[in-house]
């Protein structure tokens, strides 16, 4: 049976790389689905134009500044909110995505850009999340688990930098954030993530009206 919602609920998983978070995303939006949810999955940086300008620079990490890096994550992520986040949201779907602009206050944060300034430009436009899964992973693991791809981001993948990029992470206080253990099995970790969303989720449920029978009255009977 579908689900309906009384509105669209932004559903985020970050974490540094080789947390496991394109893994986790895409478990969850199956078990959601399964469950009779709408679901709509995204990720950071898009496939659009400034995603596309991001991974090219992410290959020559000297030929961007900090700041330039930033505004491009800031115009990549106005374009996914214009034509994705917003979208879905007003369709009352469950988005799921991979990254958000808590990821951008986290590595361009390590690089010495405030924290709090990144998150403020961006909470001008994007829509809040509702809740924040942070998959946590020590630095040297996460780089271990990445080593095999063929495609490096080097500028993502120095250990010192994790390390910092972690704090930041960890740094994220309030009820929608959930720190989970990422370092355990994927399986175990989305047990973890599936069941906390759900929870979550039931109380954005559209209450159902049930067509039931209107039966007389003893007083109104024979009337």
């Amino acid at each position: 049976m579908k689900k309906s919602l009384k509105k669209g609920v932004l559903i985020v998983l970050e974490g540094i790389d080789g947390a496991g978070k394109s893994t986790q995303a895409e478990l969850l939006k199956q078990r959601l689905e399964r469950d009779g949810y709408a679901v709509a999955r995204f990720r950071e940086p898009t496939r659009g134009r400034w995603g596309r300008e991001i991974r090219k620079k992410a290959l020559l990490p000297d030929s961007i500044t900090p700041q330039q890096e930033l505004e491009l994550f800031i115009k990549d992520r106005r374009e996914n909110v214009l034509l994705n986040l917003g979208p879905a949201l007003r369709k009352k779907r469950v988005v799921v995505l991979d990254r958000y602009y808590f990821s951008t206050m986290a590595y361009q944060g390590a690089k010495g850009i405030d924290p709090v300034l990144i998150r403020r430009m961006n909470e001008r436009f994007a829509p809040p999340a509702d809740l924040v899964f942070i998959l946590d992973l020590g630095a040297r693991r996460g780089l271990a688990r990445i080593a095999g791809r063929k495609s490096q981001d080097r500028l993502f993948e120095r250990e010192r930098y994790l390390g910092r990029v972690r704090s930041i992470f960890l740094g994220l206080k309030g009820r929608k954030f959930i720190r989970v253990d990422a370092s355990r099995p994927a399986r175990e970790v989305f047990e973890k993530i599936g069941g906390q969303a759900l929870r979550f989720l039931r109380k954005y449920e559209a209450q159902r009206t049930s067509n039931r029978l209107i039966r007389p009255s003893k007083t109104g009977a024979g009337r």
